[in-house]
């Protein structure tokens, strides 16, 4: 790299850090910037464009186009060259910009007398901000050095956006962290609350961005890095024996840390004239944005490495660690990218509510989120840039719906959107020891699922009839290595203990596809979902199951026992299942331990070839429960993960409604008992069509037995029934209108 260069560029960032310092507004500190830019790369225009809006670029500040352009010309994403940069991420550089692909002619800004164009993203941890120009007259592509040069700069003018260097009087931005933002994700648990914003990783703030000695920084560079590696390396030797996946990362990063290449783009980034840190933090965009366009799943894995990685040397290098002396606040809502399922229960029920930028409705932080009743919104794209410690924050887990820094209006509705809701709990709450019993005189059995001990006071204070559903796999994915039978022998007993009597179902670990248990190597699949999961992992790997099997079996200690094998697809499956636990029993019989008063043995039907099988496993089997979430998204062939599909199938649409009556039928001559486990059996109006097929136990999360209760009770099965069987006659595709018609007669009702 050529020292003159160097110093120009480290000259150009002593200037603009310069100009950060002097009074005035921001409109007048974006316009000294253009001019600063364009003397200093020797171009007859610097353009700054930035974001209005999600979608529209806005001409913020320009030396050399038309003065009376700035904050009139606008443009789409991917409009023109400047949108091609802000969609792509990536510079363009040309000599003939007319004649590039995608040029936008705009006569306001008279920019047709300039040939040169270069335009580099002014990025900030992977998201884009706006877009840097530079143009000539002549033509000619800039050099890489010169595209370099600019990319350092923008990355600076990142930096000065985000500590509010433009805000003010007549200024180009609004003020960032102040107005009232609308963000929506998904529902991972339904539910409302109203707190302020914990972060569950501090952000790290760069204030110190340019420097003026580049060796005593690369000094600060290294010895961070070297602090770094014996961090990691640390880390290795006390987790070696314990956790093979959390080694395997700990690996990633190591590997990272003695990456040459990476603390070599560093070290030039000093010598442009950034600080150590802003040097880290312009690699980390730079992964951040190599993450978004990257489909490998397993190069996304490691670019996320490198983004923590990125975190813990900013870390090192500010002194600002994760505790930051911050007091959590009365009210607290937690803000995180990602959260695993120990960490979440560490906090416990002293959340009002979470929001994530990733995880899914499956995830294991759902899991426990539903265990705790925790209000929970996946998905929600930049909240935690957006969000301060603190900030007044509103969750509406129900549309997945997140409101930060909400004006007065907004939280007043919300304020009675809770208030109307905790009215009507209290009249669910009144029906709690009364029976779902319907207007025409049928009995649904309503059941509760569970995972945690947390979850089983709920099984009193719902009113729930017993637990349809125990997940066994929570106490292995907390863990970092095989719980022992003794531990799992004594939760179950517990779990039966806190039941009272109540019937629990419990379920064989379910675990593959999102559920990977930390000391299990991850199998590499194209479909997880449809791959090797639940049972087929119990019959291919049957220590562990035997192992559950055996602790089920002393658990129960003279009591009934009921066990349920996930994801069976084909009668032999639950055949091999089946002989496994009996030869348990025999076994525990003849070391003299106390058997089961009683036991059943059932299966999930969660496939639709089970639905199809031979009679005599209908006769084998003890019970069947319907397990509706993995069900629906088979028979409809649509991801419930996926949002583009997810709600493109209806549980209430006749095909659905008419295979499940099926399924009845089939239970119904053998004598088989038959339950529906899963999130529709927890929405009354979906709730009631079931019922309605002829299903005489639904099992669903404990918050949702008083709402469905209360539909219930109102509502006359022969009704339903007729409207399925007209909206069948008639062709209509779904019979949820006509549902929603009936049910609006009920006072008081919220379907």
């Amino acid at each position: 790299m050529p020292e003159r260069t160097e110093t120009e560029s480290r000259k150009l960032l002593r200037r603009l850090r310069d100009t950060l310092a002097e009074a005035g507004a921001g409109q007048e500190r974006l316009d000294r910037i253009t001019t600063i830019i364009a003397e200093s790369m020797q171009t007859e225009v610097c353009s700054i464009y930035l974001f209005r809006d999600s979608d529209t670029l806005e001409l913020c500040a320009t030396e050399g186009l038309k003065p009376e352009s700035v904050h009139q010309t606008r443009m789409k994403i991917g409009e023109g060259l400047v949108g091609r940069v802000a969609r792509s991420a990536t510079p363009i550089n040309t000599g003939d910009a007319p004649a590039a692909k995608g040029f936008r002619y705009m006569p306001e800004t008279g920019e047709e007398v300039f040939s040169s164009f270069l335009g580099v993203p002014v990025q900030r941890l992977g998201e884009t901000l706006g877009v840097l120009v530079v143009q000539s007259k002549d033509a000619r592509e800039y050099s890489e050095d010169e595209v370099y040069a600019l990319e350092v700069v923008a990355m600076v003018l990142a930096e000065m956006t985000e500590l509010g260097a433009f805000v003010g009087e007549g200024a180009a931005l609004a003020p960032l962290h102040k107005h009232p933002v609308m963000m929506r994700g998904g529902s991972g648990q339904e539910g409302t609350a109203e707190g302020n914003v914990w972060l569950h990783e501090p952000r790290v703030v760069v204030t110190n961005l340019v420097n003026d000695d580049p060796e005593a920084e690369v000094a600060r560079l290294r010895a961070g890095v070297e602090l770094l590696r014996i961090t990691v390396d640390d880390l290795l030797k006390t987790t070696r024996s314990v956790d093979k996946e959390h080694v395997e990362v700990l690996q990633t990063y190591r590997m990272f840390a003695q990456s040459r290449g990476w603390l070599r783009r560093m070290e030039e980034d000093i010598s442009r004239g950034l600080s150590a840190e802003a040097a880290v933090e312009k690699e980390q965009s730079s992964a951040r944005a190599r993450l978004q366009t990257v489909p490998d799943a397993y190069l996304r894995d490691r670019l996320h490495d490198l983004d923590d990685l990125s975190n813990r040397l900013l870390r090192i290098l500010t002194g600002q660690g994760t505790e930051t002396g911050a007091e959590m606040p009365e009210r607290p809502i937690l803000v995180a990218r990602s959260i695993g399922p120990g960490e979440l229960l560490d906090y416990g029920r002293k959340l009002r509510g979470i929001v994530l930028e990733e995880g899914s409705v499956g995830s294991h932080a759902a899991i426990v989120a539903r265990a705790l009743a925790i209000p929970l919104v996946i998905n929600v794209a930049r909240i935690t840039s957006e969000a301060l410690n603190n900030d007044h924050i509103l969750v509406d887990g129900h549309g997945g719906i997140v409101h930060l820094r909400p004006d007065d209006a907004v939280a007043a509705a919300f304020r009675d959107k809770i208030a109307m809701q905790a009215k009507a709990q209290e009249k669910y709450a009144s029906l709690r020891d009364k029976p779902a019993l319907t207007a025409c005189g049928e009995t649904i059995a309503l059941h509760m699922n569970a995972g945690l001990m947390a979850d089983l006071p709920s099984l009193e204070n719902s009113g729930a009839d017993g637990v349809g559903l125990f997940r066994t796999e929570l106490q292995f994915l907390l863990r970092n290595a095989v719980p022992k039978r003794s531990e799992l022998a004594a939760l179950y007993s517990r779990v039966m203990d806190a039941a009272g009597g109540r019937r629990v179902a419990f379920r064989t670990l379910d675990i593959g596809s999102d559920k990977v248990m930390p000391y299990m190597k991850r199998p590499d699949e194209p479909n997880p979902a449809m791959g090797w999961r639940a049972v087929r992992v119990g019959l291919d790997k049957p220590g562990v199951m035997r192992m559950q099997l055996q602790a089920l079996i002393r658990a129960a200690n003279g009591r009934p026992l009921s066990v349920m094998f996930p994801f069976v697809s084909q009668a032999s499956e639950f055949d091999s299942a089946r002989a496994q636990l009996l030869r348990e029993i025999d076994r525990e019989a003849a070391l003299g331990h106390v058997l089961p008063a009683s036991l059943e043995i059932g299966a999930m039907l969660e496939t639709p070839s089970l639905a199809y099988a031979a009679r005599r496993f209908f006769e084998t089997a003890d019970f069947i429960s319907i397990g509706g979430n993995d069900l629906k998204q088979f028979f409809f062939a649509a991801d419930r993960e996926n949002e583009l599909v997810r709600r493109r199938y209806d549980t209430l649409s006749i095909s659905f409604l008419t295979f499940i009556e099926e399924i009845v039928k089939r239970c119904a001559d053998t004598g088989t008992a038959l339950s529906f486990c899963g999130e529709d059996a927890g929405r009354p109006l979906d709730a009631l069509a079931l019922a309605a097929t002829g299903l005489r136990t639904l099992s669903m999360r404990p918050a949702s037995i008083g709402p469905v209760k209360s539909m219930l009770r109102r509502a006359d099965l022969d009704v339903v029934r007729d409207i399925i069987e007209r909206a069948r006659a008639e062709g209509v595709e779904s019979t949820r209108p006509a549902l929603l018609k009936y049910v609006s007669s009920f006072d008081d009702l919220r379907a």
